[in-house]
């Protein structure tokens, strides 16, 4: 069985599926596009009990619920009007702050024995019937059994896999968050998800005094990353105020946000399902072959948790190609399942006045019904036995 693999990306998946191979003693190397860790990418990010409960399994569960802010009460906030959503007990999210997040799983692969090299950005690979080789754009190489795509939702890997693979597609929203002052009174512990009445925001307190705070801002231009941060943070936040100005409290935290405070995250995207997770000793991990939006909570603690269940694979199955079946098969019908119903949320999140009101109206069945914890919870709950041997014959879990 496999013995050496090649990890492409630092970001989350990444470190998490090369500590979960070293632990399942396979040999692997993180290889990252980036000079450095990726510490300042992003702002926040909930974390489910599901994918903490899947970082124990790497004992990374500890250090990162020691930066992790607990969300123990959740609310709709629709043109104003508040509606609890009820949490069962041990159901909280973790909320943290996805550079911090970056730095916790990448310190803690390391100290679990895993190698990290930057600047390597993967150009190509060539297989052979002993291995595969990835070449990168500095001109160097390095060859393993395996090679996993940890490389995010712009994948070179996925490419590689499949040349006619769908990209990403664009929801139609970009991404800004910033912590900072707000004099409206706030429930500790809590966050708030509000349909405001230009655009979809949430908010809540950040533990230290501060309230942390994401807006989903409709724009109909694709912008990257790199394309939104070249814009001067002065002009977006002009947006945002003009957006949000007429929202409580989301005019006054985007008034309130400075330039220095405001983190662009760019266009926010969906992935369509993926054809191919795998070709020969290639395979996916994380958003580059399952990214739900940001809507449904999950996006880190999937990524997570198809690492996990990975590593498993390839440690229990007697060839590639069957290990990468099983992984597909244990984890497609979860993950596309997940992205189906956060693209229904999506399509929500610019409600009219009619349609506000029209929610609020709806809202005390949909919270029996829909939104009954009951019903939410069993994507919570769902847990990864390490110790247990994966099957071949394997029935979709």
């Amino acid at each position: 069985m496999s013995t050496s693999a090649l990890v492409i990306g630092g970001g989350i998946a990444g470190p998490v599926v090369a500590t979960a191979l070293h632990k399942a003693g396979i040999d692997a190397r993180v290889y990252e596009a980036y000079p450095g860790p990726s510490y300042h990418i992003g702002s926040g990010l909930a974390l489910a009990p599901n994918g903490i409960a899947a970082l124990d399994i790497i004992g990374a569960g500890d250090p990162v619920r020691a930066i992790a802010f607990t969300v123990s009460k959740q609310r709709l906030s629709v043109g104003g009007k508040f509606h609890d959503v009820p949490i069962l007990p041990g159901m909280e999210l973790q909320l943290v702050d996805r550079g911090e997040l970056h730095r916790v799983l990448h310190d803690h692969a390391v100290a679990s024995g895993v190698p990290f090299e930057y600047n390597k950005r993967l150009v190509g690979v060539d297989e052979s019937a002993s291995g595969i080789t990835a070449r990168f754009a500095d001109g160097s190489t390095a060859t393993a059994d395996m090679l996993v795509g940890a490389d995010g939702i712009r994948s070179t890997v996925r490419d590689l896999i499949d040349p006619n693979a769908p990209g990403p597609d664009y929801t139609g929203m970009l991404g800004f968050g910033a912590a900072t002052e707000c004099a409206a009174e706030i429930e500790p512990d809590s966050m708030t998800f509000a349909f405001g009445k230009r655009a979809y925001y949430l908010y809540g307190p950040d533990g230290t005094g501060k309230v942390l705070w994401g807006a989903n801002l409709p724009h109909k231009e694709y912008l990257s990353l790199t394309e939104a941060r070249a814009i001067p943070a002065a002009h977006w936040l002009g947006i945002l105020r003009e957006v949000y100005g007429e929202d409580t409290p989301g005019g006054e935290l985007a008034r309130n946000t400075t330039e220095d405070q405001l983190e662009v995250t760019g266009a926010l995207h969906i992935m369509p399902p993926v054809p191919h997770w795998y070709r020969d000793r290639m395979v996916l991990v994380g958003d580059s072959v399952h990214a739900p939006s940001n809507s449904s909570g999950q996006g880190a603690s999937m990524a997570i948790e198809s690492a996990i269940q990975l590593a498993r694979c390839v440690r229990d199955l007697p060839d590639l190609a069957t290990a990468f079946a099983a992984y597909e098969q244990l984890r497609r019908p979860r993950v596309e399942g997940i992205t189906a119903k956060a693209a229904k949320i999506n399509r929500s999140k610019t409600p009219g006045p009619v349609a506000r009101k029209a929610m609020n109206l709806l809202m005390p069945l949909m919270l029996k019904t829909v939104m009954n914890p009951e019903k939410r919870t069993p994507e919570y709950r769902y847990r990864i036995n390490w110790n247990a041997p994966v099957q071949q014959d394997l029935t979709p879990a």
